[in-house]
């Protein structure tokens, strides 16, 4: 998938977030990330991707970034703190570890080269520093008829996303030192094209997270840098400061040597 290519999937994956299916998926997400963000401490979040969400809007670091890849009109939710970003999702144009937290919506999913994404943001995390991923479950019911409907000429979701199961994420991940702390599943309801049906299958969001946990239509996960031979001991303002020896100043010194 080359950058235009790319461009053409994250356009449509815009047009697709503005559906009922796509109003049902960011709701759920938002919910999720609120909690998950909302006790994440550092000074820098990047969110990478779909303006549509706000997915740092429960953080409370004092430098937040919206990355997107074209100069794009005023998300709807977007915030004032918020500083908005053009960029390539492969060339992240931070320093290397300078960044605490990374929110990745749909981006994998839709990106020429998904793997340098992954690299790129693990180079600009600080060890500890944390990634969080959304993305489309293709072990669900919206899985499948995404493949019946690539099939049939008829997709649900947009056509051109490769979509990334939870396992070989995991190993993605793995591979680059990121250890995976959480992992959520949601959107039980089956893929319906209105709000009414959505709304009728609405009692499967309980049923399917206590029955069919991981068939949900969306996932997330929160990870970890982990560097190798790097014990974090705490924050550096919780140490009590050493109390220094006492000592004769300077100027005491040389009064002593004149008098002496």
């Amino acid at each position: 998938m080359d950058s235009a290519t790319s461009e053409k999937s994250i356009i449509a994956l815009d047009g697709w977030l503005q559906t009922p299916a796509g109003v049902y998926v960011r709701a759920w997400e938002q919910a999720r990330l609120d909690e998950l963000t909302a006790d994440i401490f550092g000074y820098n979040a990047v969110q990478i991707g779909m303006p549509q969400l706000d997915a740092l809007a429960a953080n409370r670091m004092p430098n937040q970034w919206l990355a997107e890849t074209r100069l794009a009109g005023p998300a709807p939710q977007a915030q004032p703190r918020r500083t908005k970003v053009v960029l390539n999702f492969d060339e992240l144009p931070f320093a290397s570890q300078s960044l605490d937290l990374v929110v990745l919506p749909h981006v994998l999913e839709f990106a020429a080269e998904p793997h340098q994404v992954l690299r790129e943001v693990e180079r600009v995390l600080i060890p500890e520093g944390q990634l969080i991923v959304c993305g489309f479950n293709p072990a669900s019911l919206w899985g499948l008829r995404q493949m019946a409907g690539r099939m049939t000429g008829s997709p649900y979701l947009p056509r051109a996303g490769e979509f990334i199961s939870m396992p070989r994420m995991k190993d993605w991940l793995k591979l680059l030192n990121m250890g995976v702390t959480q992992s959520h599943f949601g959107c039980y309801a089956p893929a319906c094209r209105t709000e009414k049906w959505l709304h009728r299958y609405a009692f499967m969001d309980q049923a399917g997270a206590r029955w069919w946990p991981y068939l949900g239509a969306v996932y997330i996960v929160q990870a970890i840098k982990r560097v190798k031979g790097m014990r974090l001991i705490g924050p550096a303002w919780t140490k009590k400061p050493v109390a220094a020896s006492a000592g004769v100043p300077v100027t005491n010194k040389r009064r002593e040597h004149q008098d002496g």
